[in-house]
């Protein structure tokens, strides 16, 4: 089991987020348990390549 941490907020009856690691690709639900069942499922799809030109972010170490 691993852990990712997400970012969320509630605008109207929708609870909308993201993945941290991937802030560019949004998904909503209409309670938190739904959101949550939808970024799992955005991860599913972002791993097996079906969205095209994700953007990463990484570090970069300097000596």
């Amino acid at each position: 089991m691993r852990s990712l941490k997400y970012t969320f907020w509630q605008d109207g009856e929708f609870f909308i987020g993201f993945l941290n690691d991937y802030p560019d690709y949004e998904t909503q639900g209409f309670s938190k348990e739904e959101l949550l069942e939808n970024l799992k499922s955005l991860l599913i799809d972002i791993e097996s390549n079906e969205i095209p030109f994700i953007r990463k972010v990484e570090e970069l170490a300097i000596a």
